[in-house]
């Protein structure tokens, strides 16, 4: 089962992203956006290179200019073909090339500009040299909401890598967990995963028994035995966009205080979605759910932030975390995922993706956060 197929983005999708970032960049006062291969390239025109490598392959966008893309010459067909490609201009250059001064043409020499997260440092370091009077500034740093406003299409999309999600939840916790390795389980959720339309899987945590302490805990070798509390948080990509859900549930029958813990988690976790309205700040979110877990005396457990954006990337911005007093707006996509730790016990955390709506928020995940109890 993978669902029915989306609506594909249109060259007019691209071309809209690629002037709403030159123009959200030339109100941060940037020159331009220097976007490399990776999450924002996609994002911005559909082309991902066939491979990664020391080639110079760079997005030139300046409010004002129509966008160029720089590509090596063995790259350009592939990039032709990009949905976004009717609304770019292409610059190629071959081997023994300068792509540093075709680039550098490009820019004004005195610049400041924005530059994707994971450009190489050979590419950046290659610009400064061409074009000493030029400054930059990470892409997060400087416009860190640029994917953050999702459209309908892509919501259409999240929703379905969350549903897609669920199901891989409702068969896992089916299947046999006592006497397996975490790392079987979370083959079995790879799988899952896969098996429900996701292309790609990022994480399959299974954190049992005291590894459920650690929130980034690695399934290993550990057999999971009757009465242990087991984490599982999971997720990757599914038609270009992300899923990421937690449950923990318990093999056999769970002692008081674990039931207590878990009831807990899942109150804060409730807090946490019902802050979610349009004009809270994101802070406000990891204070409700916050408070509930403090309340009980666990705060000094809950040691990460309640949660993160989620688009073409599983962890992207916006943050619900103190201090950050960005205010939510309808579009808005991010995991709502309190958790309680205790060393060398078990650990609970809930997670749903939610979207902030005109009134209040939605959730993207459905499946059951009443503790469910394993074989």
């Amino acid at each position: 089962m993978t669902g029915t197929a989306p609506v594909p983005f249109t060259a007019d999708d691209y071309e809209a992203r690629m002037d709403r970032a030159a123009r959200q960049a030339a109100d941060a006062g940037l020159a331009g956006l220097l976007v490399a291969p990776g999450p924002d390239l996609v994002w911005l025109t559909g082309y991902a290179p066939p491979a990664v490598t020391e080639r110079l392959t760079l997005l030139v966008l300046a409010a004002g200019r129509e966008p160029v893309l720089v590509v090596p010459t063995l790259e350009a067909p592939d990039a032709e073909k990009a949905t976004g490609a009717p609304a770019l201009t292409l610059r190629d250059w071959t081997d023994g090339k300068d792509p540093y001064a075709l680039t550098a043409a490009l820019l004004d020499g005195r610049g400041r500009f924005g530059v994707s997260d994971n450009a190489w440092a050979l590419h950046l370091l290659g610009l400064q040299q061409a074009l000493p009077g030029t400054s930059y500034v990470s892409l997060t740093e400087a416009l860190p909401m640029l994917r953050a406003v999702k459209d309908a299409a892509e919501l259409e999309r999240l929703a379905a890598a969350g549903a897609a999600a669920d199901a891989a939840f409702e068969e896992i916790r089916n299947v046999r967990f006592s006497g397996r390795r975490e790392s079987e389980v979370a083959a079995d959720l790879a799988a899952l995963l896969r098996r429900f339309g996701h292309a790609q899987v990022d994480f399959t945590i299974v954190a049992s028994g005291p590894n459920g302490a650690n929130p980034h805990h690695e399934a290993g070798d550990r057999r999971i035995e009757r009465g242990d509390m087991v984490v599982l948080d999971f997720g990757g990509l599914k038609d270009g966009y992300g899923s990421d859900t937690s449950r923990t549930v318990h093999v056999g029958e769970p002692t008081e205080e674990e039931r207590r813990v878990h009831d807990l988690v899942r109150e804060a976790q409730e807090a946490g979605f019902r802050a979610v309205r349009p004009g809270a700040a994101c802070q406000d979110v990891d204070r409700a759910a916050r408070a509930v877990i403090a309340g009980a005396g666990y705060g000094a457990y809950f040691i990460h932030r309640t949660g993160h954006g989620i688009g073409v990337t599983t962890h992207e911005p916006p943050y619900m975390i103190e201090g950050e007093e960005r205010p939510l707006v309808p579009g808005m996509c991010f995991s709502v995922e309190p958790g309680v730790y205790l060393p060398g016990r078990f650990g609970v955390r809930i997670e749903d993706i939610v979207t902030v709506t005109e009134d209040g928020g939605r959730r993207l995940n459905e499946t059951e956060r009443e503790m469910v109890i394993v074989d």
